[in-house]
């Protein structure tokens, strides 16, 4: 199969650890000097609509892809951690 760089963006990323959708790839990292694909890269999701920031990127080596499909791409590593903040955690643990 041959797939252009530009057809991972739609692609989905997806834990074979335990099933959860990392997201799309947004970036991919490559050693000019050997022309292969070092890794892909998930940007973090936005916290509380920009305004804070991003969580961390996830950096998925090329070791770690499994699979290529028409649709997703099956990774061998777990989605990190989700924290809330203590803003969320103050505010819902009260009631």
């Amino acid at each position: 199969m041959v797939t252009r760089i530009s057809d991972l963006k739609y692609k989905d990323v997806v834990s074979l650890k335990d099933g959860t959708c990392l997201g799309c790839v947004s970036d991919a990292e490559f050693d000019c000097e050997s022309a292969r694909l070092l890794s892909i890269i998930i940007y973090g999701r936005y916290r509380f609509f920009g305004l804070l920031g991003r969580e961390e990127d996830i950096v998925i080596r090329w070791d770690q892809i499994q699979m290529i499909g028409e649709d997703v791409i099956l990774v061998e590593c777990s989605a990190p951690p989700r924290s809330r903040g203590k803003f969320f955690s103050e505010s819902f643990s009260r009631g």
